[in-house]
Order: C-alpha cells, then structure tokens, then sequence
C-alpha cells in the first residue's frame, strides 16, 4: 500500500491519508468490487473515474452531433439509420457508430428499428446557447492539446485569445474582430439573462445601463419583462453597431440608448440608478477589473445599485463547472478568471461600494448573483 503523509495537518490529514492509501489498494479495490454492500459505490466510483478519463471523447460526440445536425434532424420525428446517413452526409457505419455513440450519452434513443430524440438532447436543443459554445470548442481543444504548455505560458496565445482578440486591443475598433465573439455571446445570453431577472426586482428601478452588453441579449430580455424601464447599452462602437441590427429587429431599438466606447478608458454614461455586468467581470484581470468597478462606483449615484451575473468559482455542487471548465477556458482565453462570491464582494469593497450581497439563482452552475450598493 503507497504511504500518504500528512502528519502536519492535524486529524484531517491523518484521515486523509488513511483514506487514500485504502483507495489505492489493489487488494481493497478487488475487495470492493466483489463485496455485496461495497460493490455499488465502487462501480459509481469506476464510472466516475471513466467518464473523467473518457471526457473527451464525449465532448467530441456532441460536437459531431451539433456539427452534423443530427438533433435537429431527429426533432422531427424518428429516422431510419440510412436516412440519418443520407441526411447527415455521413457513410451508413459512420451514421450508426455516431447514433449508437448518442444513445449511450443520452442524446438520443433506439425506437425499434429508428432512432428518435433522446432526453438530454431535447433539452440540449432548447438551449441555443450550449449548442453555440459546443461548435466553438474546437478552438479551446487545440489550447487544450498541451495542457502544460498553456499552464506554464501563463494563458492565452493559442486559438481561443484570438477570437477574443477585440477585447485584448480593445482600441482596435475593428468589426471583424468582434463577430465571432459577440454572436456566440447574443446566442448563450438568455439563459443567464432569465436566471438574473428572476433573481432581482428590476422593477424598482428607473433606468439600467447594461455595461459590456454585447449584442443587447439582457437589455432585450429585461426590457420585455419590466417594459417601464429606461435602457442602456455600453459596449465597444463595433459591438454597438451589432446591437443596434440586433435591438431593431427585436423592436427593442426605440427604448435602448446605445454608448459607444472602451470601459477600461472612458467613462461611464450617468444618471442610470442600476448598472449590470452580466458574465463581464470574469472576462477580466484583477487590475482591469477594479478599474471597470471603480468606473461604475463614480457612475452611479448615492444608493445606486450594481448587479452582477455570471459563473463563480467554489459554487457548491457546482465546482466542475466554475473552478475546472471557467478557470481553464478562461485561461486559455488569457483575460479573468472565476472569482468566488467572496473574492468579488471584497473587491467590490475596494471599489466603495458600500455593502453587497448574494442572490439565490435557479441554476447557479450557469450563474450565480451580486447585487452592491454606492
């Protein structure tokens, strides 16, 4: 049995090691696999170990299925494995090994001799904005190819910084630089813009000014559900330009005000009571982000309010998601990091405001919720 020391860290690490050393033996690991009441937790713990180990391949499933529109396809009703092949553009082996690939994941599911729809991939399909940053994952696998090497260059410098590339240059003003970008945004916005407005009465305030809001995906859901409230957007001038297209075809464009402009430079528009950051602050650095909330500090007026959505690191139940796929993709991104609801209100301290708070969100695995006081 391998020894495992932790002798300076009190009974904790005693047990810790203790547990460790049992876990790693081959003789306890036989011994649970057979024994009756042992047997079930060992195999949930071997499909867990496989799944982390077999990820990937998963991943790649999904983005093949996405890809191909294979969900899209079977939302139509039950298909024949030929037809599927014949529809997808794929050879009949290829078609099946995808299908049987896809039920085993619970994407799809085998009606007799057809395939239909399965659970996750309804739901799947009803989220445009995972299926968006699925298609784009392929620039975050190729950062992701040398894990070390991206760990040891500090982040960024690979496929995934240069879609982002707008943001690093922010000057730039470039409006090919930020379609790639503020599509994927506009598109996986909604859900996160619902988990905010129901977690916040917006309606107690006159007038919101959504700061880096992209294609105007929160200020159009918002506006909808609180019609009597005065909108506006601050984004780059290429990005507003995006918004604009976008507000007028939601007929949202006669409400929202749009402010061109970089906010780590320029100043904020004022006379807004309530300022939102919606997924915007973990995009950033430490020192970027201090001079985006210290600019929103001096925006608002005495008592107004800033509310804050997006994924944070160490949510329970939810660390997957925050401190393994946030801290990495944000690495290779090279701009923030997942910040915990502590981290962010002690910075939000720094900044002046005067006192903060968590919401409860519906889902805090996609966002969880800040709302801070001048």
């Amino acid at each position: 049995m391998q020894s495992y020391k932790f002798s300076d860290h009190g009974w904790r690490g005693r047990w810790i090691a203790w547990r460790n050393g049992v876990l790693s033996s081959p003789a306890f690991q036989r011994f649970a696999s057979r024994f009756a009441l042992t047997r079930p937790v060992a195999r949930r713990r071997a499909r867990a170990l496989f799944d982390l180990v077999a990820g990937f391949t998963y991943s790649q499933i999904l983005a093949a299925c996405i890809e191909v529109k294979l969900l899209e396809l079977l939302a139509d009703g039950p298909l024949d494995t030929e037809t599927v092949a014949a529809r997808c553009m794929l050879p009949t082996h290829g078609a099946r090994c995808l299908l049987r690939a896809g039920a085993a994941l619970g994407l799809i599911q085998p009606l007799g001799t057809h395939w239909a729809l399965g659970a996750d991939g309804a739901a799947l399909l009803g989220n445009r904005g995972i299926a968006e940053m699925v298609a784009h994952h392929h620039l975050l696998y190729t950062d992701l190819a040398d894990p070390v090497a991206l760990l040891r260059r500090g982040g960024g410098g690979g496929a995934l910084s240069d879609l982002w590339r707008y943001a690093e240059s922010p000057g730039s003003g470039d409006p090919a630089a930020v379609t790639a970008y503020s599509a994927l945004m506009a598109a996986s916005q909604p859900l996160v813009a619902a988990q905010a407005i129901d977690s916040y009465k917006f309606h107690r305030h006159r007038r919101l000014l959504d700061v880096g809001g992209g294609e105007g995906a929160f200020v159009a859901t918002v506006g909808a559900r609180v019609p009597a409230l005065d909108l506006g957007l601050f984004d780059l001038p290429a990005v507003c330009a995006r918004a604009h297209v976008r507000l007028d075809q939601a007929g949202m464009s006669g409400r929202v005000t749009l402010h061109g402009g970089n906010f780590l430079v320029d100043a904020l528009p004022r006379g807004f009571d309530v300022i939102t950051l919606i997924r915007v602050l973990h995009d950033h650095d430490d020192g970027a982000a201090m001079v985006l909330l210290r600019a929103i500090h001096a925006a608002l007026p005495p008592g107004g309010t800033l509310f804050i959505a997006e994924p944070m690191a160490q949510t329970p139940g939810a660390q997957p998601a925050g401190d393994a796929y946030f801290g990495f993709y944000l690495l290779a991104m090279g701009s923030g990091r997942p910040r915990s609801p502590d981290q962010i209100r002690a910075m939000l301290r720094d900044a002046g405001f005067a006192r903060s708070r968590l919401l409860n969100t519906s889902v805090p695995l996609t966002a969880r919720a800040i709302v801070a006081t001048r």
